[in-house]
C-alpha cells in the first residue's frame, strides 16, 4: 500500500501536475495540503476519473485547506481545529480494510519572527502543536499522520543548522515542541527510519538548500510495516511548481 503527501500550494494552479503525477506513480492514498479552495469547487471528478473515488475535503476559500483522496475504501472521521480559529488545517480518515487511521495536517508556518510576544503567528503555531500533543496522548490504535509540519526537526534536515537556528521552522523551541508531540504517541519519523540523515557537504555549492518540512509519521506498529520511502525532488523542476515536493511511503499493510 502506498501513501503519499504533498503540499500543492493551490490545487487550482497545480492540478495538471497532480493528475500527471498520480497517473505515473499511482499511490493508493494521497494527502494534499494548501489546496486553497472550498469543497464545492474541489475537482472531485478529475480525481474520480483516475480511480480516486473516495475523498475527504476540508477546504477554505483562498487559504489553507486539506484533502485526502483514495483508491481504496475510506471514510472521514474527524476535522480537528488545532488552530482554534476555524481554519481548515486537518482532516482524518479511516481506511476501512486495514483499520488504519490517517490524519492529514497543515501546521501553520508561524510568521517570520520566532517570538510570540511580537509575532502572534508564532505563538499560534506553538499552541497548535500543543493541542496536537494533547490529542496524541489520548490516541489509540494504528495511525499515520502526514503533511506539512512546517518544522525541520533534525540538524541534517536543513542546509545549515547554524544559519537557521533563528529562522522559523528550525528554531530550538519549535524542535522541542515537535519532539513533545512525537513522544506523546511514540511516533516514528518514517522518512528518517528508511532514509538515514545525510552528512551535509562542506562545499556549499554541493549542499542541498532545501528544508525537510513535510513528514509521514506512524504509530510504532504501523511504522514497522514501512518498506520504502521516496522524495520526488524532480517536482521542483516543473513549470509553475509548488514550493514543496511529494513524498511517498510504501507499507506491507
Amino acid at each position: 500500500m502506498k501513501f503519499a503527501t504533498w503540499n500543492v500550494n493551490s490545487l487550482n494552479v497545480r492540478l495538471p501536475h497532480v493528475l500527471d503525477w498520480l497517473n505515473e506513480v499511482k499511490p493508493d492514498v494521497l494527502c494534499l495540503q494548501e489546496i486553497k479552495t472550498v469543497a464545492e469547487l474541489f475537482p472531485a471528478q478529475a480525481f474520480a476519473d483516475l480511480g480516486y473515488t473516495y475523498q475527504a475535503v476540508h477546504g477554505q476559500k483562498g487559504y489553507h485547506g486539506v484533502a485526502t483522496v483514495s483508491r481504496i475504501p475510506m471514510r472521514e472521521i474527524d476535522r480537528l481545529d488545532w488552530q482554534a480559529n476555524g481554519e481548515a488545517r486537518h482532516v482524518s480518515v479511516q481506511l476501512e480494510d486495514s483499520g488504519v487511521r490517517l490524519d492529514n495536517v497543515y501546521i501553520p508556518a508561524g510568521g517570520d519572527e520566532p517570538d510570540r510576544e511580537i509575532n502572534p503567528k508564532f505563538g499560534q503555531k506553538l499552541d497548535f502543536l500543543a493541542r496536537m500533543t494533547d490529542w496524541a496522548e489520548k490516541l489509540d490504535g494504528p495511525t499515520l499522520i502526514c503533511g506539512d509540519f512546517n518544522i525541520a526537526p533534525l540538524e541534517s534536515d536543513v542546509w545549515s543548522h547554524k544559519a537557521l537556528l533563528k529562522v522559523v521552522s528550525h528554531t530550538p523551541i519549535e524542535v522541542e515542541t515537535l519532539a513533545r508531540f512525537q513522544a506523546a504517541h511514540g511516533w516514528v519519523d518514517i522518512g528518517r527510519q528508511l532514509i538515514p540523515a545525510p552528512e551535509r557537504a562542506k562545499d556549499w555549492r554541493a549542499n542541498d538548500k532545501g528544508r525537510r518540512l513535510d513528514h509521514i509519521w506512524g504509530s510504532p506498529e504501523v511504522a514497522a510495516k514501512a518498506r520504502a520511502h521516496r522524495v520526488f525532488e524532480d517536482a521542483r523542476d516543473w513549470v509553475q511548481c509548488s514550493d514543496h515536493v511529494p513524498l511517498i511511503t510504501e507499507f506491507d499493510i
